[in-house]
Order: C-alpha cells, then structure tokens, then sequence
C-alpha cells in the first residue's frame, strides 16, 4: 500500500528541470550552464529575449532611476526642480519615510553648508554618513540617489555644489508636504 501512494505521488509531481538528469551532475552538462544548451542558465544566444540578459533583466545596473549629474544641477534650475519631483515621487512609492526624518536631514545640510570653509568638506562628508545611516535603518531607498549625489558633491568641494545640493535638498522637503 504505501508503495502505491508514493507511485502516485510521484505521477503528479511536475518533472524537476535542472536536476542531474544524464551522466552528468547538475551544474556539469554539456552546453555552458547547468540547464543545457539552449536553457534559462545558457547566455550564448541572446537574440529573442528582450535585451542582453534576458527577459528578467539581469543587469543591475540599469534598475532605478539613472544618477543625477552635478554639473547639470549646478547649471540648470529646471533640471533641480524636476529632480526634486522625481525623487519625492519616488519616496511616495516606495518608502515610509516620515516628513521629520527628512527635515532634520534638511537641518543637517543647512549647518553643513554654513560651516566654516576650511570644515564644509569635512561636514558634507559626516552628512553622507548621516545620510548611508538614515537610508540604511529606514529602508529609505529613495534616497540612494542623493547620497551618490553628496558622494559627487563632496569630492568636488566646491561652495556652488554644496549650495545646490542644498536647493535641491530643500525643493525634496517642500515637495514632500
């Protein structure tokens, strides 16, 4: 009796794809990767599934929004204004983030930017820090963009950087009520 039940269970279990099917073991067959030739796992031919790893899109790179480019914020009032939309609409799908989080994170870039010169990179750099923290223990990925931004912006280590990373800083926060 039980050796019927498990022929049974057997017969209605899908067929396992992957799994050591041959002389060869799972991650040793003929043909690259452990599916076969032609398979999910081989990247020979990339022809016909959208792009250059597939349908699922295994570039990570690509994923979010690209990096905003500090010589354009620096240079172009509209393209600050749109960033600052794109990143408060961001944080609305994505995150929980409360509105004072994001204000003393605001406070925060304001005493930075009023800091003595010969201290101003030193400050941007413990904001950054500040920041990676806030993002990081309230899953606030939204703003990974603004810390590669300050990252760009504290190498620069111009008073025009700082100043604008400010506006856009402030245009996020007026945005965000």
């Amino acid at each position: 009796m039980p050796q019927e039940q498990e022929q049974r269970n057997r017969e209605s279990r899908p067929p396992r794809e992957g799994r050591g099917a041959g002389p060869h073991g799972p991650g040793d067959r003929p043909g690259g990767g452990p599916h076969g030739p032609g398979d999910r796992g081989d990247r020979g031919d990339r022809g016909d599934r959208g792009g250059p790893y597939g349908a699922r899109g295994g570039d990570r790179r690509m994923e979010g929004p690209p990096e905003i480019e500090i010589e354009k914020l620096m240079s172009d009032s509209l393209y600050l204004d749109n960033q600052a939309h794109s990143i408060v609409s961001r944080m609305r799908d994505m995150d929980s983030g409360t509105k004072s989080q994001l204000r003393r994170l605001y406070s925060a870039v304001r005493r930075a930017v009023r800091a003595p010169e010969s201290e101003r990179q030193h400050e941007f750099v413990m904001l950054r820090a500040r920041l990676a923290y806030t993002i990081a223990r309230h899953g606030l990925r939204s703003l990974d963009q603004l810390e590669k931004l300050l990252l760009q912006v504290t190498r620069k280590n111009d008073n025009r950087g700082y100043e604008r990373f400010k506006d856009l800083f402030e245009a996020i926060v007026a945005y965000n009520e």
